[in-house]
């Protein structure tokens, strides 16, 4: 059975809404999946939080236009389960770990604001770094300096102290 236009036009202000805060979108065809396979996909999507949905293609051109994901509607083809996630990367890396593991999700293509991305371009952005650990890298690399500071200056009394000692250890022995 079909949506009425009242619950079209729902779906079409929900995932606009989704695209308003999107950071990229992930377009996969998932014909041949199983029902638990979905189930554990979307497990995992809710996990990364992102935002997983099958829709119908129609809708979704209708929610993408005159925004910066519009390029998309090209590969908006056939069976397909949208990503679209605030992070940049959290879509891609969901889908493209599923699809390692399950060879009837093929991944068609993908968009970041005023980009669109082939499959090729989706698994390249999924092998990149999460936003978390870029910033723990960027932590660690401007804590760096500082704690070499801090350890240079702690050396110096510490050196003195094992001077002290040593020459208090010679004198005992003489």
């Amino acid at each position: 059975m079909g949506l009425n236009l009242d619950d079209k036009k729902a779906v079409v202000a929900e995932v606009s809404a989704e695209l308003a805060d999107a950071q990229s979108v992930i377009v996969a065809e998932y014909r041949g999946l199983e029902v638990g396979q979905i189930t554990a996909l979307r497990a995992q999507a809710r996990q990364s939080g992102v935002y997983l949905r099958v829709l119908k293609n129609t809708l979704v051109r209708r929610a993408v236009e005159g925004t910066s994901f519009e390029g998309l509607a090209q590969h908006m083809v056939g069976p397909l389960i949208y990503g679209i996630s605030k992070d940049p990367v959290a879509a891609a890396k969901v889908l493209q770990d599923f699809a390692k593991t399950n060879d009837k999700l093929a991944i068609k293509g993908g968009a970041m604001p005023g980009y669109v991305m082939d499959a090729a371009g989706v698994k390249a952005l999924a092998s990149m770094p999460s936003r978390e650990e870029l910033l723990a890298k960027l932590l660690g690399t401007m804590q760096a300096p500082v704690a070499k500071f801090v350890q240079t200056l702690n050396e110096v009394p510490g050196k003195f102290v094992r001077t002290v000692a040593a020459l208090r250890d010679s004198r005992e022995t003489a």
